[in-house]
């Protein structure tokens, strides 16, 4: 009996495994109609409108006795919710790493940002105040539910699965994400059918991508096992938060070539998340097009980020990985300054501007990925990862920071979208300063044919 349980054993685990990984799945499946319904089509130009409906005769909402652009509204209140994200992630982090109980933890983010995002419904009239609470509550619990989810990664998949694992989550959620939006599609485009008025449709999906988010969170939240650590590591760990990030920092500094290559991605990378999260309020404010065109070049983009990775991974197989992800930055600032020219009224010109940014989006960051892992000390790869993470939350806020200031000084969505371009150019500059293969090299790995 007992050498048959020895030769189970092994089974035993792997199906225990794999029954993990597929509720693992279903979280991605669960989160990312938030990202794709709310934040990046719906939020930003219904929340804009309700702060106009709200603004004075110039145009100003006063949140705190602050005068606030009505049309910057939306982009101040994601970069206040990055700075919450940022302060709550190393102390969430300690607390899981502490406790062992990230599951719990998990189950309190996920549901503080449904619950945030559900309540979105009662966001009609001149409430842009209680727009802009629970837009910085469901993006902060949004970030903090993902890092821990992540860390999910390496308890439940051995390093030959991880590769094969994340790609399969990240597949469920641009899944997730289509199927959400084409149902949307529909309620918007014929809200009048149901009886409903246009804002009435729009607030029923954003609330609906709260129930969506809440009710599939169930199934990982009931299969996820906790792994709780000896007490020994788990004290350690407890000392970690902010000094564990402060003393990885510090190590970096020793590989300064990694740090410099960290900073052009950070720089360019804002660009890239402040492109997305405006790129709705451009198309609706300042070129006249309605939700359901903008809902349809969402679309476009979530399905030619796949074929852009995949068509910017064989470039880089030819050309390098640094030069494919230059290229695309040249490829960014382009489409930026096109962006710029665009006529309003006109959606097959925002169309081809979606596509554009759907084929370079999934590449610049992969690549980019895969370049970093590159300069990462052997035996340092998850520490050096969390603070690639944290860092990159820490900056994301600069490029909504910078777009609503444009267009709080200019009044211009135009001058707002061209300003972006600077993120590109200074992380071209700073990229095409890094001399990678030294960079390889000083890390302690093994210099590619072509990098």
């Amino acid at each position: 009996m007992g050498i048959g349980t020895l030769r189970d054993q092994p089974a035993d685990e792997a199906a225990g495994r794999r029954r993990e990984q597929r509720a693992w799945y279903v979280y991605d499946w669960a989160c990312s109609v938030y990202s794709t319904s709310v934040l990046t089509v719906f939020l930003g130009p219904y929340l804009t409108s309700v702060a106009e409906e709200a603004a004075d005769a110039d145009g100003f909402v006063h949140p705190l006795g602050i005068p606030v652009r009505a049309g910057s509204f939306f982009a101040y209140s994601v970069s206040l919710s990055l700075i919450v994200a940022v302060l709550l992630m190393p102390l969430v982090g300690s607390l899981a790493d502490r406790t062992g109980r990230t599951k719990r933890l998990l189950g309190v983010a996920a549901y503080v940002g449904a619950g945030a995002t559900a309540g979105m419904f009662f966001l009609d009239g001149d409430r842009y105040l209680l727009g802009g609470l629970l837009l910085v509550t469901a993006n902060a619990a949004q970030a903090v539910a993902m890092m821990l989810y992540n860390s999910y990664l390496p308890q439940i998949a051995t390093p030959e699965e991880r590769d094969a694992v994340s790609s399969r989550g990240w597949a469920l959620g641009y899944a997730a994400g289509a199927l959400v939006l084409v149902a949307d599609l529909v309620l918007y485009l014929r809200h009048a059918d149901f009886g409903l008025s246009e804002s009435a449709a729009v607030r029923i999906c954003l609330a609906s991508a709260g129930l969506w988010w809440g009710a599939f969170a169930v199934i990982p939240l009931r299969r996820l096992r906790d792994r709780r650590l000896p007490s020994a590591e788990g004290g350690a760990r407890a000392a970690g938060g902010l000094r564990q990030l402060a003393a990885t920092v510090r190590h970096m500094r020793r590989h300064p070539l990694t740090l410099a290559f960290l900073l052009a991605y950070l720089v360019y990378n804002d660009g890239i998340q402040t492109v997305i999260t405006q790129a709705s309020v451009y198309g609706s404010e300042e070129l006249g097009l309605g939700q359901s065109t903008l809902i349809v070049a969402v679309l476009m983009v979530q399905v030619l980020a796949v074929a852009g990775a995949l068509a910017l991974g064989r470039l880089a197989d030819r050309y390098g990985a640094k030069r494919t992800i230059l290229g695309s930055l040249i490829a960014w600032t382009a489409t930026l300054a096109a962006g710029y020219f665009l006529p309003a009224g006109q959606p097959g010109w925002f169309f081809a501007l979606a596509a554009a940014i759907g084929l370079v989006l999934g590449g610049s960051q992969a690549l980019s990925r895969s370049l970093f892992s590159h300069l990462v000390p052997p035996g340092k790869e998850a520490e050096y990862f969390s603070a690639y993470e944290l860092s990159d939350r820490g900056v994301s806020w600069l490029g909504p920071l910078l777009f609503g200031l444009t267009y709080q000084l200019t009044g211009s969505y135009r001058d707002a979208i061209i300003s972006l371009v600077a993120f590109f150019v200074l992380g071209f500059v700073l990229l095409a300063r890094v001399p990678v293969r030294r960079a390889i090299a000083d890390a302690g790995n093994p210099v590619p044919k072509r990098i």
